[in-house]
């Protein structure tokens, strides 16, 4: 039993090594996720703002460019592990609105346009918020740089 307990903390120990990947991949997933929405915005943004007008959204362009700019800039920051816990803010308050106000009343499952995808998104972005961009990141290396991470 006792060897089995090694090799257990052993190979626990070597999957230490790799923590930062998943924050990483978490980060490449969302900026891919959101790159089309954002590229979409941002070739018709008034069309954005008449759709959320539409919704009866208020302030429709001011949100419009609001959203573009947002899911633009969290393409970007979210490679890049910049700004990750910023960012991660507006992004969710994004989610949050497009749950709300999109998804919801179609209900659960993403192929009926549900909430099932921002759900995951808003999920995701919370534990970027929560942890960080992890070690693979343009915030860890500043960090470094400034003698922060050890």
């Amino acid at each position: 039993m006792k060897a089995i307990v090694i090799k257990y903390n052993e190979f626990s120990e070597a999957l230490s090594q790799a923590r930062d990947l998943p924050l990483l991949f978490l980060r490449l997933v969302l900026a891919y996720g959101f790159y089309m929405p954002a590229m979409m915005k941002l070739k018709d943004v008034n069309a954005i703002a008449g759709w959320f007008e539409s919704m009866n959204y208020p302030l429709p362009v001011l949100n419009a460019y609001l959203a573009t700019i947002t899911e633009g800039l969290g393409v970007i920051l979210l490679i890049l592990g910049l700004g990750t816990r910023i960012i991660s803010v507006p992004l969710m308050i994004t989610m949050l609105v497009a749950i709300f106000t999109v998804h919801f009343a179609n209900g659960f499952a993403s192929g009926d346009n549900g909430f099932e995808i921002p759900l995951y998104y808003l999920f995701m972005l919370f534990t970027l918020f929560i942890l960080g961009p992890g070690r693979i990141s343009v915030d860890h290396l500043i960090g470094s740089l400034r003698g922060r991470n050890k």
